[in-house]
This record gives C-alpha cells, structure tokens and sequence, in this order.
C-alpha cells in the first residue's frame, strides 16, 4: 500500500516538476495547448487530469509516455484506499459538496487547504469542525445564540450553520481580550459604539468596534455570511470567560448591520447569553422582542420617535434629517426605522441607505 505521508497530489507535483525545470506555468500552459487558467486548477488541485492532458504532460516535460496516467492512477487508487480507510461514505461525501461554497471559503483564507482530493478534504473539514463523521452535525445541540432571517427564499442547512459557528470561532481566537465580560462596561459603552454609526469608512468602523467591545471582554467580529446560514448576528461565551460577538453584513443595508449589532447587545444585557437558541426573526418570543425593543430604542428615544411621527411630514428629507441630527444618529437609521414600521414605502429613501459588500462581492 502506497505511504500516505508520501503521496502528494498530481497537480502539487506538476508545479514541483516545472519549478524544478525553471518553467513557467504560462509556457506550460502553450507547450501543452491549454490556457493559464487550466494549468492553474490542475495545480490547485481543483481539476483533474484527464487522460488527454497526461499524454500532452509526458511530451512537454520530456519524460515516458505513460508517466502522468500513471501518476494520476496512483493518487486514484490512493484516494480510494484513504475513503475507504476513514470510512468517508456516499452520504458524507454529498454533504460535502452541498457544503462548497462555505469550504471554498475556507480555502481562500486558508483554514483548509488546497492541492488534494475530496476524500482529503472531508478529513480537514472533520477536524476543523471538530466531529469524526460530517453526518452526525444535525444531531449536535446548538451552544450558541443565533438571529437567523428566514424567510420563503431561504432556509436554513444545519451543515453550514454549525461550519459558520466554527468560522466565528476561528476569526476570533486571535483576539486579544483581558478580560472577561463586563456587561456595566458594555452598557457603558454604547454611545462610543454609536459613534461608529458615522464613521465613513467600514474598515476602520470595525477597528474601531472591536477595540471598544475588546474593553468590555468581548471579541467582536464581522464574519462572511453563506446561502444555506441565514444568519445576522451570533454570540458565545467562551470557557476563559470572554464572549463572542459576531454580526454579518447580511442583506447589506447599513441599518439592518446596526439593528442586528444592538439587538445583540440587548442579548448580551439582558442575560440571554447563557441561553441557546437560535433566534428567527419569524418566532416571536419575550427574549427576541426584548432584545428587538432594546435595539429600538437605543438607536432611536421611543418617545421622540412617536413625537416625530405625528408631527412631520415623513416624506420630507430634511425633516428626517433635522430629527436624526438631534437624536445623534444618522438620518439612514431614522429612514430604515421608518421602512420597518411600514410608515415609509421602501423603496422611499432606499437609495439614501449606504450598503455594505464583502470586497470579493465587489464588480
């Protein structure tokens, strides 16, 4: 049987062979008649060898005929010795797939890597999410809290949810907290943290979030949300004391990414934390409308708010400017409070709301 340790992906050893040559994959690329980007998934090791290509490989780099099929047989036949090894069935394999998207993440940044085969990769997934088989993650109980957005065009798969859960954990592990969770710190806090609101550049907005809620025990994080984890925002606590505050940028709206931070806040003060739940914005329930009321009237003094509501014109702009001026926050936030409660149509004003993007979402 082939040694594992020494087994090394095709495509690994086709860019150790061509360095070894001094060849560019470009040059490659035309001696093999194919195009950069094909080299460049060969090597990833996102794309097999065909047997086409093995015969096109022997000629450009001047060895046997034969000598690149055999090399690809023998990583086959060492795929399925290792499936068959780890007991990696049909089942976990589908589950696998379904979770591409969230796993090509994870690649990018590189929690995972790359330059193997799927049999490898659902053995890195196992140990990164921490569970001997990909099957059993439905049967796990949730240990955290969740705000989840579902709705008739999305749903939520336990898969990537527990992987996002794992993502959270690992984006904040580096954090540099000292303390454990201060929720007078937090409370303390809140109008620095609305301060935020109108900083311009997102970047520094979440350096700046994170040194705050750093002071109060917190490691806060603006994490990649993924189809299938229709999640807004995520809290943990932690066994060294220190909570896990993570919001994504779902739905882009600047006041919805506000809305969900504060309604997590609320959790955090009401002292919810302790309880595991995951939060849909489609049940209703006294911790939710708590932590909803919470944000609310944060954002926005509950008695001016109805004040402003029976006496101004809400369709004029500069009226909403002038009383989210002296409510202290951006009149964006007034605007999408107004959509909310169905006083403004929404497509009044939209264009008014900055939008947050991830930079690879960016065209």
């Amino acid at each position: 049987m082939t040694d594992e340790k020494k087994m090394v992906n095709p495509g690994e050893r086709l860019l150790s062979e061509i360095t070894k040559q001094g060849m560019k994959q470009s040059e490659l690329a035309i001696r093999t008649g194919t195009s950069p980007k094909h080299i460049s998934t060969i090597i990833s090791g996102t794309k097999e060898i065909s047997a086409s290509f093995a015969r096109n490989l022997d000629i450009a780099l001047g060895v046997e005929s034969g000598t690149w099929a055999n090399i690809k047989a023998q990583y086959d036949a060492y795929l399925a010795d290792l499936e068959e090894k780890n007991g990696i069935t049909d089942e976990e394999t589908a589950i696998y797939k379904k979770m591409k998207d969230i796993v090509d993440y994870f690649l990018s940044v590189n929690i995972m890597h790359n330059n193997c085969g799927i049999p490898e990769k659902i053995i890195q997934l196992r140990k990164l999410l921490c569970v001997t088989n990909l099957t059993v993650i439905p049967k796990i109980t949730y240990n955290a809290a969740y705000r989840a957005q579902v709705t008739t065009n999305t749903a939520v798969d336990p898969y990537i949810l527990f992987a996002w859960q794992r993502l959270c954990e690992i984006q904040t592990s580096d954090a540099k907290i000292n303390n454990s969770f201060d929720s007078k710190k937090l409370s303390d806090s809140i109008p620095e943290i609305k301060k935020q609101m109108f900083e311009i550049d997102p970047n520094t907005m979440i350096k700046n979030l994170k040194s705050i809620f750093a002071k109060c025990g917190i490691a806060f994080e603006v994490v990649h949300h993924f189809r299938g984890a229709p999640v807004q925002g995520f809290i943990k606590e932690s066994d060294n004391g220190r909570v896990i505050l993570c919001v994504t940028i779902r739905g882009k709206s600047a006041d919805r990414f506000w809305f969900s931070l504060f309604h997590e806040v609320g959790h955090l003060l009401n002292g919810d934390l302790s309880t595991r739940f995951i939060d849909f914005n489609t049940v209703k329930s006294e911790m939710e409308d708590n932590a909803d009321a919470f944000a609310r009237d944060t954002l926005i003094d509950p008695d001016h708010y109805k004040k402003m509501l029976r006496s101004g014109d809400l369709h004029d702009l500069d009226y909403i400017k002038q009383f989210a001026k002296h409510e202290g926050v951006p009149y964006w936030i007034v605007i999408g409070r107004l959509h909310s409660d169905e006083w403004l149509d929404w497509s009044r004003f939209t264009h008014e709301i900055p939008r947050f993007e991830w930079a690879d979402e960016k065209k």
